[in-house]
């Protein structure tokens, strides 16, 4: 006779199954939070560092943390072709295109646009349009000029150039905008007809950069430029970006090297702005130009613009201490 028989292994139950499952699971989670973590870090290591201390140092704290967010016109690093697709022009130096702060940590969180044209003092340089303080000492003194205008205390700093940002929005496939008027401008290098289209990066650096053929010049870009903003960081933080690692990777590649962030700055710190700036272009907080009296003042610098003295000085208050923003600075619902 044969050797002795073995008794056929009894079936799995279901509490194997249910078992290995969750197993798999928990290590492709961990597989993808770990890709995740690689792509932020990797894309945190590549992001450029400037000094933003004002000389004699920063103001005491105000409510809140207020980060400065800067969209220069620095051209170094264009390639000729470069600059002539983007129509940057090829101006030695730097100036801000944009200048916002935003304002978060006691509440919904506030994006301030301050038009670059705005007539102020400049620390040891007398009064002058605000972007100049950027072109007569960089990040330190624009935030300096900014700690003695408004009260409010820069914490952290975050700065993009002219090809860096057409580069993420081309690294995010685009951003749709619906335009109410055609848009040409030959000094932005724009032409655009009205409706809805996508912008790639080349003509959504003109759509933000154009001011001589808009009516309302320097206030009307600040409109745009809150508006695309908020365009940009919604197809930023959509589910096909975020949660996957490898195009989290490519989006954040495209953005860390074209931006810079302050000397001090945590990645935990500007993490926290980002998330900010996105609640604000999905509706949650406010969106405010600092109040103006005359956009047409008569300066030793040029025409440029003058502040609503009460009502700005309201608002910067309300900023500093926590408080709601004056009524009359919101946008009309």
């Amino acid at each position: 006779p044969s050797g002795p028989l073995t008794s056929p292994k009894p079936p799995r139950g279901p509490r194997h199954r249910v078992r290995t499952a969750l197993l798999v699971t928990l290590a492709l989670l961990l597989s993808w939070a770990g890709a995740t973590a690689w792509a932020v870090n990797s894309a945190w290591s590549q992001v450029g560092r400037v000094a933003t201390t004002p000389a004699a140092g920063h103001i005491g704290d105000t409510s809140g943390r207020n980060t400065l967010m800067v969209g220069s016109d620095q051209r170094s690093g264009l390639r000729k072709e470069q600059k002539k697709k983007l129509g940057t022009g090829s101006a030695e130096g730097a100036r801000t295109d944009t200048i916002m702060v935003l304002h978060t940590g006691d509440g919904d969180p506030t994006l301030l646009s301050i038009p670059r044209d705005s007539y102020v003092e400049i620390p040891g340089h007398g009064m002058n349009k605000i972007n100049a303080a950027f072109a007569l000492g960089g990040a330190a003194l624009l935030s300096e000029t900014i700690e003695k205008a408004t009260g409010l205390r820069i914490d952290g700093y975050v700065e993009i150039g002219f090809g860096g940002f057409a580069d993420v929005v081309d690294a995010v496939g685009g951003v749709r905008m619906c335009l109410a008027q055609p848009m040409k401008d030959a000094m932005a290098h724009v032409d655009l007809p009205a409706g809805c289209q996508t912008l790639d990066g080349k003509n959504a650096l003109g759509y933000v950069r154009m001011r001589y053929s808009d009516p309302e010049g320097d206030l009307g870009r600040v409109k745009r430029q809150r508006q695309f903003l908020g365009a940009l960081m919604g197809k930023v933080a959509t589910p096909s970006t975020v949660l996957l690692p490898w195009r989290l990777h490519s989006v954040g590649s495209s953005a860390a090297t074209a931006i810079a962030v302050g000397e001090d700055d945590s990645m935990r710190g500007t993490a926290e702005a980002m998330l900010g700036l996105r609640a604000v272009s999905g509706g949650t907080g406010h969106s405010v130009t600092v109040p103006v009296s005359n956009p047409g003042l008569e300066t030793p610098a040029g025409t440029a613009v003058e502040w609503d003295a009460a009502r700005s000085a309201a608002l910067f208050d309300a900023l500093r201490t926590g408080n709601p923003l004056p009524a009359d600075v919101l946008p009309a619902s």
